[in-house]
């Protein structure tokens, strides 16, 4: 893992476009966000133990610019599995959605299933990605999970850190890593330990009422932290689900090979009766945005030094219409979008972001006007000194002449 992280240009370009969205409900906090068309029922994202809801921005930015809804969340600060269904469920009444697709990664597989289990109206199909069908094997591995309530922040995250293979990595792969690190690193003591505790809570997926046929099972084929035999035991669980293999991509394919997950996220959506709605991409009002408003507005808890994150309209593009997502660590693009438009955007003084067909470039400007833009500077400058001193002397003046 490197020691110094830095955004990816393309994270940071999401986070210019897509609100961050945080509201209570009850005595739960919820963290999401919600992008696309309002009228497409909604691909939720429910991410594992080191991940947050900014995991998955690939998956935003990509799907909801060929017409699809998708809500990325935190999951909230819940100590057991029955807590998790009854919080979700009031999560999706307060964001009035009824009906969802959800998408889960390692923990966040698990607690899809739970849920599809006993809410099975509200489940319309299923992702599972890593994942497993039951705790035994976790809680059986940490012998101090009673008293995880009361673990130290720093035991907690290096617990959650060694279930993460360090390198050598692809760069790809390497990048994913370094992200979620980036995340775990945000998350408080409570979040980690509630997160373990769902984990090691004595629970286990009983039978859907879902169909097989609803259901696809997308697996790396290198590694994960989960073990083979629980993967295996999910597939025999659904053995008629479709199923979805990545060559590679290792614990996060959703980040180091976001294209082909994307692809496969968006043709389990078709086979589920999901219709993209291209035509509402462009040009929506701001009250047709996908995601209800949020109830509070903070600062993202990912880095100060970026610019806010509101909730609501106020940050929001004043049209429905993504700037395409610059150019990434991650596989080749397997959809590219065009530019219809070319933009300029200012960064600085010295930096221009271009908006081109492959996707955004930087410009440094050349040193003329360089050091034109600096003559003009330091010109400004002297005339501001100038006028003070002249103001100074002036009412030294006028005060002797009282004397």
């Amino acid at each position: 893992m490197k020691s110094v992280f830095s955004a990816p240009g393309d994270y940071v370009h999401f986070k210019s476009q897509v609100p961050l969205h945080k509201i209570p409900i009850g005595t739960k906090q919820w963290r999401y966000y919600d992008f696309g068309p309002k009228a497409v029922p909604p691909l939720i994202c429910l991410p594992g133990t080191a991940g947050t809801a900014d995991v998955y921005y690939k998956q935003i930015m990509s799907l909801s610019m060929k017409g699809y809804r998708v809500i990325s969340v935190d999951i909230p600060r819940v100590w057991n599995n029955t807590e998790w269904i009854q919080a979700f469920e009031k999560f999706l009444d307060a964001i009035d959605v009824h009906h969802i697709h959800l998408y889960g990664t390692s923990l966040g597989g698990f607690l899809a299933q739970l849920f599809a289990q006993h809410r099975p109206r509200r489940v319309r199909s299923l992702v599972l990605s890593n994942t497993f069908l039951e705790t035994r094997s976790f809680s059986a591995a940490i012998p101090w999970a009673p008293i995880v309530s009361w673990t130290p922040s720093f035991l907690l995250k290096r617990y959650v850190l060694t279930g993460i293979r360090d390198g050598p990595h692809e760069p790809f792969i390497a990048d994913s890593v370094d992200f979620v690190v980036s995340q775990v690193e945000t998350l408080s003591r409570e979040d980690l330990a509630s997160r373990l505790s769902l984990t090691t809570d004595d629970a286990s997926v009983g039978p859907l009422l879902l169909s097989d046929s609803f259901i696809t099972i997308m697996d790396t084929n290198d590694y994960c932290a989960i073990p083979q035999q629980l993967k295996d035991q999910l597939g025999e669980r659904y053995p008629e689900a479709r199923r979805a293999y990545l060559k590679t991509g290792g614990d996060f394919p959703f980040l180091s090979r976001p294209d082909e997950v994307n692809l496969h996220l968006q043709l389990h959506l078709r086979r589920v009766g999901v219709e993209a709605r291209p035509d509402l991409v462009h040009n929506i009002p701001k009250g047709d945005l996908g995601g209800s408003p949020s109830k509070e507005s903070d600062e993202d808890d990912y880095d100060k030094s970026h610019e806010d994150d509101r909730g609501g309209s106020e940050n929001s593009p004043a049209d429905y219409d993504i700037n395409p997502t610059p150019e990434s660590s991650g596989s080749g693009n397997l959809d590219k979008q065009p530019l219809d438009n070319s933009e300029f955007c200012h960064l600085d003084h010295e930096h221009a972001l271009y908006a081109l067909p492959g996707g955004f470039k930087g410009r440094t400007n050349t040193p003329g006007t360089s050091v034109h833009f600096m003559c003009h500077i330091a010109i400004f400058h002297l005339l501001n000194y100038i006028s003070s001193l002249y103001i100074i002397w002036n009412y030294s003046l006028e005060f002797s002449q009282v004397v």
